[in-house]
């Protein structure tokens, strides 16, 4: 049975799970930058920061030894290195997408239950959604850890949900913008929006079977509020 919004209507769902990079902010600046700093440090020279888009979204340490063959030890030095820069610097150069905390507070002024579930360490998702301030809207805010553990998306949503108790998975929804956040989802039985204007491509979110494919904000606004 579907629960009654505050508005009088029904709402389809009752969890909305948020991806943050590339869903709710554009990180660009401060990963691409941070990722050209960790490899100077490994000694590879990138001279444009747009090639390093694609490490916006997956976990760092895949990223690093996918495209530049790093073994496990060396990408967790590249991740130290990263991190170096990141966390004074990169963790506030982002920008909160149009219409994105509009649409939180609509979200949360309905009675949504809203989660943030993402690769990046959670105590750099706190610290971002607190600086941007987003953080009041969401009722849980869960990354990875810092040691390397909980970076697959679909353990970051495991762990969301437990922490906000008992929802059944047809009533929650995960919101993101690449395949890791559809193949996450799709691991906890539940519905997922693929948004285009993040950093993954149409294709790469059809092909992960997204339930819903948006390009806009105002586009995942009707999705959620049908």
């Amino acid at each position: 049975m579907n629960e009654i919004g505050k508005d009088g209507g029904m709402m389809k769902y009752e969890v909305v799970l948020f991806d943050l990079d590339g869903t709710i902010i554009d990180p660009k600046e401060g990963i691409t930058k941070s990722v050209q700093f960790a490899l100077a440090k490994m000694g590879v020279t990138v001279e444009n920061c747009d090639t390093l888009e694609s490490f916006i979204g997956p976990p760092l340490q895949l990223s690093f030894q996918e495209q530049f063959g790093f073994s496990i030890q060396q990408a967790n030095e590249a991740i130290s290195y990263y991190r170096e820069r990141y966390k004074p610097t990169g963790i506030y150069e982002n920008t909160v997408y149009e219409g994105m905390a509009e649409l939180l507070a609509e979200l949360k002024s309905k009675g949504y239950k809203l989660v943030i579930a993402t690769s990046k360490p959670t105590v750099f998702a706190q610290n971002i959604a607190e600086h941007y301030d987003f953080a009041r809207y969401f009722d849980g805010i869960i990354g990875s850890e810092l040691d390397g553990t909980r970076t697959l998306k679909a353990e970051v949503i495991e762990e969301g949900l437990r922490q906000l108790g008992s929802y059944e998975t047809s009533k929650c929804i995960m919101i993101g913008d690449r395949k890791y956040d559809m193949i996450g989802a799709k691991a906890n039985a539940m519905d997922c929006v693929g948004v285009t204007y993040g950093y993954g491509s149409e294709q790469e979110l059809a092909e992960a079977q997204a339930t819903y494919i948006v390009q806009t904000v105002p586009q995942l606004r009707d999705v959620l509020m049908q």
